[in-house]
């Protein structure tokens, strides 16, 4: 049967290096799984694979959207599994990678998402420009009293999540929460799931490493280019909104740097706490990559032996 082998883990954690040479080991692409990553023109802040990275494997799903493009996990979800289609066409013994750290994203395509309604033009620019005129606390009191079980579990700093919650309720009468059934698909090949982690100081040293290397390689300047479209949703993520808040002189650079790092960390915990709710999950600390590797060929052989 195909298999889809997922390799996911918290931002730093190392997947990057070890997906490339799962890679190359069977001749395959890596489909990427970063719903910021997606977009042109942030390299740096994303850490986005670099172009000696693209050269050595094929990727997909890296800089292939404009930064006012609209995306969302639904369409990354059908993309994917067009891929994925695409990819297995033919074959009973296909091995596709998808690695990241989305775990929105990671989960619509192995679980599904929910048959959402697409959100017209107009009631997206309405919102749009309520978020600028009003404020995110305005329209978080709105989705309280609207649909106040989603409103219970959105993140309330995530802008683009509360608003999509309201266009939701504005559009359709409903609330957003009684489209969010949950039901998991079914897929037409085997899932194989691996996360990889750190010891908690360790991982917080590279997140701190990471993000100093982003400032050596030229965050800042790549900010500052960014800087005018800073009211665009691809850009509401850690590293964009810290500098430009430095920019704005509401920070000195130093101190948005040190917010980064924090922000990073916090992330990191946010997709630990994710991961660990899924129990098709297998688990393996980043630096074992000889069991990971030993664990992949166990996996892929035994299945094939049991069909």
């Amino acid at each position: 049967m195909n298999t889809l082998l997922v390799i996911t883990g918290p931002t730093a954690v190392g997947k990057t290096d070890l997906c490339l040479n799962i890679a190359e080991s069977y001749g395959i692409p890596i489909i990427n799984a970063d719903s910021r990553q997606i977009y042109r023109g942030m390299q740096i802040g994303t850490a986005a694979p670099t172009e000696i990275q693209l050269a050595r494997v094929k990727h997909y799903f890296v800089g292939t959207l404009d930064l006012d493009a609209y995306y969302n996990a639904s369409m990354y979800e059908q993309e994917v599994m067009e891929l994925l289609s695409k990819m297995f066409e033919g074959r009973n013994d296909g091995i596709a990678l998808m690695t990241g750290g989305s775990m929105m994203y990671i989960d619509a395509v192995c679980n599904g998402i929910d048959d959402i309604p697409t959100i017209r033009d107009d009631v997206r620019e309405l919102y749009k420009r309520r978020l600028a005129d009003e404020g995110l606390q305005t329209l978080l009191n709105e989705l309280k009293e609207k649909d106040p079980e989603y409103y219970d579990i959105v993140d309330r700093n995530n802008a683009r999540r509360v608003v999509h919650g309201l266009e939701i309720c504005h559009q359709t009468g409903l609330t957003y929460t009684s489209f969010r059934v949950r039901e998991r698909k079914q897929r037409p090949f085997r899932i194989v799931k691996i996360a990889l982690n750190r010891q908690r100081e360790t991982l917080y040293q590279r997140i701190n490493s990471r993000v100093d290397s982003m400032m050596e390689e030229g965050l800042e300047e790549e900010a500052m280019r960014l800087y005018p479209m800073r009211q665009l949703n691809a850009l509401n993520t850690v590293g964009y909104k810290e500098m430009f808040n430095y920019i704005d002189g509401h920070w000195s650079l130093d101190e948005a740097v040190e917010r980064i790092k924090g922000n990073t960390r916090r992330y990191a915990r946010k997709q630990l706490t994710w991961y660990k709710k899924d129990d098709d999950i297998v688990w393996f600390d980043a630096a074992e990559t000889e069991k990971i590797n030993n664990f992949i060929v166990d996996k892929l052989t035994s299945e094939q032996v049991d069909e």
